[in-house]
């Protein structure tokens, strides 16, 4: 279940870069966990592979411990690889047989079909090899991790989920496609936990585990006659496989529970189109996210991948406009609030908010992100005009969702 730290780390993990007609950018933020436990893979083309127009992104969401996560995420791709590549071979010698060239199998695509099988038999396999590793067999760890991702061809998504983190694709400017949190309560998973004979209670595997799929957490998976995907907690991976239409897919969202906890999916996707409108710089647009999300009330690690397609929504004048007027109004605002103290001295920052949140001639919010996502505009301001803040800079005390 997580402890808390007095105040949250803030820092942020960034990285990006472009590749196949695609740019990522990413964030990931420890926030008021204790330890950092979320990892992630972005791969842009996969040449060692033949698949060099082929690329990867995942997020991976520990728990009881980083272990899993981390060497899933650097590991589980090139078990899928290697799974679907075995299929592959076949594939590829048989269409090749008529030909003269030695070469064909390497430049003959998977197929779907051996994709999807590949995914799910990387997954099983990574999760059999970690259990031979001394100290998760042992139980000195008992971590597992959430894993959502995607492998994008140069024609399709495939869409991978083992556990509660979450992937969308927007499409048209509309959520088209997102996928579904594996929850101890949902039927499905509710009739395998029972029939290996757990429970689920307070919507925990056995009272505890949150997720009833995921890689590790072995302590859920020794169920005696019972198959790998049959255990309390399954490893097996939802994969759903769709075409990718180049004319109206803008961008792909990956992100922990932490991020999900505060958003919809519609609102991170309307806000995320909101900020590519402003800026083109993605990692700027994912610490948006975070940042947002952490003023949202999120109290888990935090991370966020942004895949943009070549539709994604570009850099609009006018949206970057309204913006710069949003920040100049929000910023005179506060000035007003501080510039008349009352009896009491200075208001607060969850004053400040608070007097914002009911000020009918703001203009537009961001959509999705509100007045959390605009937080850091008024702290800056508040804190470089209010000469009795406390130095911590934290926003330990709002705890108000605005």
């Amino acid at each position: 279940m997580g402890a808390f730290l007095d105040k949250p780390k803030t820092e942020k993990h960034n990285l990006h870069g472009e590749g196949n007609g695609l740019r990522y950018g990413l964030s990931s933020m420890q926030g008021w966990r204790v330890e950092m436990e979320d990892a992630h893979t972005a791969v842009v083309g996969l040449p060692s592979t033949g698949l060099s127009d082929w690329s990867f992104f995942a997020v991976y969401d520990g728990h009881a411990g980083s272990r899993v996560a981390n060497y899933c995420s650097k590991h589980l791709l090139e078990h899928i690889l290697s799974s679907s590549l075995g299929a592959r071979g076949t594939q590829g010698s048989q269409a090749g047989s008529d030909s003269s060239s030695g070469d064909a199998p390497s430049t003959v695509p998977p197929t779907v079909e051996a994709v999807k099988v590949g995914i799910r038999t990387g997954f099983l396999r990574i999760d059999e090899h970690m259990r031979s590793f001394s100290d998760l067999r042992n139980g000195m760890d008992r971590s597992g991790s959430t894993a959502v991702g995607v492998l994008l061809s140069p024609e399709h998504f495939f869409f991978i989920n083992c556990g509660d983190s979450r992937a969308v694709l927007c499409r048209s400017s509309q959520v088209c496609f997102s996928t579904l949190d594996h929850k101890p309560c949902n039927p499905r998973e509710r009739e395998r936990i029972q029939n290996a004979g757990g429970s689920v209670m307070i919507q925990r595997v056995n009272g505890s585990l949150a997720v009833s799929r995921a890689l590790g957490d072995y302590d859920y998976k020794c169920v005696d006659g019972k198959g790998p995907t049959e255990q309390l907690v399954s490893p097996e991976p939802e994969v759903y496989e769709m075409i990718r239409a180049p004319e109206q897919d803008q961008f792909v969202v990956l992100a922990c529970d932490g991020i999900w906890d505060v958003m919809t999916n519609e609102e991170l996707c309307d806000f995320v189109k909101s900020r590519l409108e402003v800026s083109d710089d993605l990692e700027r647009v994912c610490n948006e996210v975070v940042d947002t999300c952490l003023h949202k009330g999120s109290r888990d690690n935090m991370s966020v991948v942004l895949v943009c397609l070549p539709n994604a929504p570009k850099v609009s004048e006018e949206a970057v406009r309204k913006d710069a007027e949003l920040n100049k109004y929000l910023e005179s605002r506060v000035e007003e609030m501080l510039s008349r103290p009352a009896e009491d001295g200075f208001p607060d920052l969850v004053t400040v908010m608070r007097n914002l949140s009911t000020d009918s001639g703001m203009p537009p919010l961001p959509p999705g992100g509100g007045l959390a996502s605009k937080r850091s505009v008024i702290e800056a301001v508040y804190n470089h005009l209010n000469p009795y803040r406390e130095e911590d800079g934290s926003g330990a005390d709002l705890e108000c969702h605005w």
